[in-house]
């Protein structure tokens, strides 16, 4: 019985899935911005110009989800994931020799169908089908990866773009996602615990937990605190996408790109211990969790702009804006789940994350060209104005919860 069991196969599969985040995205998209600087300087091209191409990844990955989702319980999982994982290995390669920034817009869409199955599939469905109990904690722990994988990665990619240049570090992160995410998937990925003849972990311990409770979706989406979660889903992936920029900020106020480093990796610290600590949180309450999200965001922004001259301030506001990027996964869901209930939640988040893709497709590119426009700071301060927002919102909405008419 697996209660019984000492080792259990879904850890191997845990672990591959924190490989997928904390490698392929923390590489692919934690250390995204770091490159912005070098990059569109020696194209030749504005800073927007050169991150529109994050436009594409977001936008292709909206667009391959439905039919990613489908290929996912009709294909193998093992093998999507591993194929998606070469094609960014294969593409990071190929990036460390293009010319003319429309080579990676056409990369940002080879990408962005990769990311609909690394990103937003591969853990959310391995997790779900190998596991029966603790599957929030492994959601969460397969989550905060890729926080773990900015972390590590942002001052190696730092410090090889100032040794070696920007196209040298695209290869060797190329080499690194193939050499070591590509095969372990290959080789030790498995898509469902039968096919191993094993049941999923915790299935002995499974308790009725008894009906579920919430509203029925078509309920839900006549109410306008549906609509008012899509625009609090839009602000908080609005202002994560900030994160691409920042390092930008940072040397253009006169740090050095290793120091610009430095200020990544602290958003990353900020998300990974913001997803586990918003999780703790919002078990107690979903109140003080998105308080905590927005209002330690806000924080950080007024750390940034007011720290030009002053690195301790730079890294200490990178870490607090890194909650309210945790907030964007983390909080969007729970919030959805406290307003909504579980009984159609997966409908009801469903739709509301149609603004978490079109928010990041929007703003990717978006941030750039205003900035090559405006002061940077004036941005930082917009930030502020939609986190003080989206946490009215998220008041309002849990005050006005649909559950207490139940």
């Amino acid at each position: 019985m697996i209660g019984t069991t000492k080792f259990h196969y879904s850890y191997v599969i845990v672990i591959c899935c924190c490989l997928i985040m904390g490698v392929d995205i923390g590489l692919v998209m934690s250390c995204a911005g770091i490159f912005y600087k070098p990059v569109s300087s020696d194209l030749g091209v504005s800073v927007g110009d050169f991150g529109l191409y994050m436009t594409f990844i977001y936008a292709l990955s909206f667009l391959m989800l439905s039919l990613a989702g489908r290929m996912m319980d009709k294909f193998s999982a093992r093998w999507l994931l591993t194929i998606s994982s070469g094609i960014l290995g294969l593409v990071y390669i190929g990036m460390s020799t293009f010319s003319a920034v429309w080579q990676f817009y056409a990369a940002g869409t080879l990408i962005g169908v990769a990311l609909a199955f690394l990103l937003y599939l591969s853990y959310p469905v391995l997790i779900n089908r190998w596991f029966k109990v603790r599957v929030g904690f492994f959601i969460g722990l397969c989550s905060a990866a890729s926080g773990v994988g900015g972390v590590l990665f942002n001052p190696l990619a730092g410090r090889l773009i100032a040794e070696f240049g920007w196209r040298n570090t695209y290869l060797i992160f190329g080499i690194v996602i193939l050499l070591i995410v590509t095969p372990v998937l290959a080789l030790l990925l498995r898509n469902h615990p039968k096919d191993m003849g094993l049941a999923p972990f915790g299935s002995d311990q499974q308790q009725n937990d008894g009906l579920r409770t919430g509203i029925a979706f078509g309920e839900a989406i006549k109410n306008p605190v549906f609509y008012l979660l899509l625009v609090f889903a839009f602000f908080m992936i609005s202002v994560s996408t900030l994160n691409l920029f920042l390092p930008t900020y940072i040397t253009n106020s006169g740090f050095s790109v290793e120091q610009s480093a430095l200020v990544a990796s602290s958003v990353m610290l900020g998300v990974t211990v913001g997803k586990v600590a918003l999780g703790l949180i919002n078990d107690k309450s979903s109140l003080i969790g998105v308080l905590a999200s927005t209002g330690l965001g806000v924080l950080g922004f007024v750390f940034l702009l007011t720290g030009q001259d002053n690195i301790a301030f730079m890294l200490i506001g990178a870490f607090l804006f890194g909650w309210a990027y945790a907030g964007v996964t983390v909080e969007t869901a729970l919030l959805v789940r406290s307003v909504f209930g579980s009984k159609d939640y997966a409908r009801i988040f469903a739709i509301i994350s149609i603004a978490l893709a079109a928010g990041g497709a929007v703003m990717a590119g978006g941030w750039g060209y205003l900035a090559d426009f405006i002061d940077f700071k004036i941005i930082l301060m917009t930030g502020i104005g939609c986190l003080v927002i989206s946490g009215a919102i998220g008041c309002y909405a849990l005050k006005k919860s649909m559950r207490r008419t139940i």
